[in-house]
């Protein structure tokens, strides 16, 4: 058993992690920058030491800075949370090669389903199903017209190294190829330092499902089913649900039946995340994450199990607690994004907290690191809280998503709570009726956010 862990995040993912510790009876190190000084996550372990300056680079993205907190603390392990140094292959291989452990995935499948190209083709012969599209990177004007010819109009081109929505163009006809393709590889340049591309089929009104997984890395791996991820502003996830509306009972154990077969032939170790796009009953692979989500919340709200420490467990070598017969689905979740945020357009508005009350009651969960005043930094993520409640079924979750948004208070700043107020009035929302394109024309249609 590990004795001490250092989190090398911050914010709520960095207590979340701090809170499933001790639980565990395991010491934690927290790790910060100076403008994080007074946070949460400082307060609430164990140990504390500062990494660096307020910029990320200089801070939380500093390897040899974290590495030197381990070697003062004496701490064991390092859990990366998600975001940051999550899913950077060196930084594992840095943290082995000092002797301590990663929690999460070897660097190894860290490496390859960071590169998107290399992860399609790792899944198709894994037996995972893909969208049609470029066999690999895509080097020319021509190669790309020529792709689009055969695989039929509209196409996605995209940054290989991409991520975060960066490097994504659609070229809804012939015409349009050129200045996406060339779009594409310029933003792949110049927010990855690659300007690879690749090309896939453009489904119309997908919706986006990502499966859970877990393995042991000894050959073990299991599902926890599905999460609805399809209310998306700019690629960027608002709000999701488990189990996911759309899907049947039978899709469900198909798809998660190959997910979790995939992940276990290559002895993954660790929570991940295979992300699909969802049209017609098919379903087609986009990318896999190499680390807890965001949105891991509502599957253990479903599952009634606690996906950290699962992890730490498998990373000190120990089998998982759970078998695929164990895990059974009972009731809904949903989590919503809370982000200090200033609508209609959405600009970072960092502040000071003048008063903040979580809600509560039967089925709400508040993962936020906020408190009375505290002063909300402008240097990192918007993200200020996540709220999640859990049902008998989904109209009981609707409802009571809707009963704890109306407890919540954040003053000093604003947030996208009005945002989730007024979706709930939606009858798409209301039914389930959504796919990833929904919530970017609503947008416009309501706050002029194009």
């Amino acid at each position: 058993m590990f004795s001490k862990i250092l989190v090398a995040n911050r914010g709520e993912i960095a207590l979340r992690v701090i809170r499933a510790a001790r639980e565990m009876g395991i010491q934690t190190v927290a790790v910060h920058s100076t403008a994080d000084s007074d946070a949460m996550h400082v307060r609430m372990a164990d140990e504390s030491v500062c990494i660096g300056p307020p910029s990320s680079t200089q801070s939380y993205l500093s390897i040899p800075a974290i590495i030197a907190a381990c070697e003062i603390t004496g701490a064991e392990a390092i859990h990366p949370g998600y975001g940051f140094l999550s899913e950077n292959a060196n930084f594992v291989q840095v943290i082995e090669d000092h002797g301590l452990t990663f929690i999460g995935p070897t660097a190894e499948h860290i490496r390859v389903m960071g590169d998107k190209i290399t992860a399609k083709d790792t899944m198709k012969k894994l037996g995972v199903p893909c969208v049609p599209g470029s066999e690999g990177g895509v080097t020319s004007l021509e190669e790309a017209k020529r792709i689009g010819e055969e695989i039929g109009y509209p196409v996605i081109i995209k940054a290989t190294a991409g991520g975060g929505g960066k490097g994504m163009k659609v070229a809804q006809t012939a015409a349009d190829m050129e200045k996406a393709f060339q779009t594409a590889r310029a933003e792949g340049k110049s927010n990855f330092g690659n300007d690879e591309v690749y090309i896939e089929k453009y489904l119309t009104t997908p919706r986006h499902i990502e499966i859970q997984v877990f393995g042991d890395g000894k050959g073990n791996a299991v599902h926890l089913g599905e999460r609805d991820c399809s209310l998306q502003r700019r690629h960027q996830k608002v709000f999701e649900e488990a189990p996911g509306p759309s899907i049947t009972a039978e899709e469900r154990a198909r798809i998660g039946k190959t997910c979790a077969d995939a992940v276990a032939n290559i002895n993954y170790i660790g929570a991940g995340t295979i992300e699909f796009l969802y049209e017609n009953g098919e379903f087609y692979f986009i990318e896999m994450n190499t680390r807890l989500q965001v949105e891991h919340p509502v599957t253990e709200a479903i599952f009634g199990v606690d996906l950290v420490r699962e992890q730490i467990r498998v990373a000190e070598g120990l089998p998982m607690s759970f078998t695929q017969d164990d895990l059974q689905i009972n009731g809904h979740a949903i989590e919503v994004r809370i982000n200090a945020e200033r609508l209609p357009n959405f600009a970072p508005c960092p502040g000071k907290i003048t008063q903040y009350h979580a809600p509560g009651g039967l089925g709400v969960r508040m993962d936020s690191a906020l408190y009375d005043g505290y002063s909300i930094p402008p240097f990192y993520d918007s993200l200020i809280g996540k709220l999640i409640v859990h049902g008998r079924d989904r109209p009981e979750a609707l409802a009571r998503l809707g009963r704890a948004l109306g407890e919540l208070i954040v003053d000093g700043v604003d947030t996208t709570v009005p945002l989730f107020h007024a979706l709930l009035a939606e009858e798409d929302i209301q039914s389930g009726g959504y796919n990833i394109h929904w919530l970017e024309h609503w947008l416009e249609t309501n706050l002029g956010d194009g």
